[in-house]
This record gives C-alpha cells, sequence and structure tokens, in this order.
C-alpha cells in the first residue's frame, strides 16, 4: 500500500490548515512541493490530480484523491474521528464551523495569490495598493473573529473550549498570512491568546510554514 502524501507550498494557507489537521490526527504523510509562484501547480501532472491548480491535494494510502482544503479537514474528521476536531451538540459544531469559514470564505479567497497577481497585473496595482486590499478584508474578517470569541462563553484556551478545533486549524494560517502582510493585530487580543495557545503545541509547531522543506 502506498504511503500517504500531501502536496503542499509552505505559505499556502490552504495547504497549512491540512498540515496541521494531519498533525492533529496522528496521520503520516510525505509532503511533496508545489511551488506556486514557480508555476508547479500548472504542470500536466499535477493537474491531472488538481485540475483546480491549486494545493493542497491529499492522496490517500488506498489511492483516493481528495482537493479543497474544506474537504480534506471534513474528510479527515470523518475518516479518522479522534481526536475530534468537532465538538459534540449541533449548535456548537455549527459555532466551530462558523468561525473556521469567517477565515476560509471571507478573509482567505480574497487574499490568496491569484488574487494578488490579478491586482498587481491586469488592475496594475502598486505594492501600497495591494497592501491596502490585503489589510481590508483581513481586518474585517478578523474583526468579526474577534467579536464571535469574545461574545461567546464557549469560547476558552482555544476559539471552542479547552482543545483545539477546526476552528483553531483555520485560525493559525489566517493569522501568519496577517502577520506577513503587517496587518495591524492590537484590536483582536482574544484572537491572540488563543492563537499563541495553538501554537505551543507540537502539531501546529510541525506545520509551520518557515520549518517546512520547501521553506525559502
Amino acid at each position: 500500500m502506498a504511503s500517504r502524501t500531501l502536496y503542499t507550498f509552505f505559505r499556502s494557507s490552504a495547504a497549512y490548515r491540512a498540515r496541521i489537521a494531519l498533525n492533529l490526527k496522528g496521520l503520516p504523510y510525505e509532503p511533496i512541493s508545489i511551488s506556486l509562484p514557480g508555476g508547479d501547480q500548472f504542470a500536466d501532472d499535477y493537474v491531472t490530480l488538481n485540475p483546480q491548480r491549486q494545493v493542497p491535494t491529499l492522496v490517500e494510502e488506498d489511492g483516493a484523491v481528495l482537493v479543497q482544503s474544506p474537504a480534506i479537514l471534513e474528510y479527515l474528521e470523518e475518516a479518522y474521528p479522534e481526536p475530534p476536531l468537532l465538538p459534540q451538540g449541533a449548535v456548537a459544531r455549527a459555532r466551530v464551523r462558523a468561525i473556521a469559514m469567517a477565515m476560509g470564505c471571507d478573509i482567505h479567497p480574497l487574499n490568496n495569490l491569484r488574487v494578488l497577481k490579478y491586482l498587481r497585473g491586469p488592475l496594475a496595482q502598486d505594492e501600497d495598493g495591494v497592501g491596502a486590499w490585503i489589510r481590508n478584508w483581513t481586518g474585517l474578517g478578523l474583526g468579526a473573529v474577534e467579536t464571535m470569541l469574545v461574545s461567546s462563553e464557549e469560547t476558552g484556551d482555544f476559539c471552542h473550549g479547552d482543545t483545539p478545533t477546526l476552528a483553531d486549524v483555520y485560525l493559525a494560517p489566517q493569522l501568519y498570512h496577517a502577520q506577513r502582510f503587517n496587518c495591524p493585530l492590537d484590536d483582536y487580543p482574544t484572537i491572540g491568546r488563543v492563537s499563541a495557545n495553538a501554537l505551543k503545541l507540537g502539531p501546529f509547531v510541525e506545520a509551520f510554514p518557515d520549518t517546512q522543506p520547501d521553506a525559502d
């Protein structure tokens, strides 16, 4: 049986999520770097695996190919339920998913590499303009997440309770992205607290972008 393979890029927020989740589940994998700036995602053999030309792509031990990080994370939760990344109860699960999607749907798509290339290229934005774009959408999204965390008694050491959930799996990569682009973070102390707790854990440390084999 083949080993589990994750096609990844060290700075990709979506791939970062997948690495964290695999680590939290204790699932070993072989990382294969897909350099997004270098255009590896457009190679014919990779497009066969992932027609969207994105990362991550997870190839399971039985050969099953999974794409799109939300689908991969939900698959991992269903196929490998221990330890759980979703809490008990429909309302609690909806809360965790809402926090995760605030970052995965509302912030990340507006700031990924394809969007930034379009801003710099066809829309002719300079780096000041691109930075303003990133800080605007990141700030709006993180502000909402901060309110969601502050306003709920379910917030504990992590986004929901005292063990990491899918919400924390999404938060760590988004915060890394925000820091990379010098987004002001002083207005989000609860985000800072729970993310600091997560980043002390081995599965998060091992997934950190700057320590990946393909980090430049």
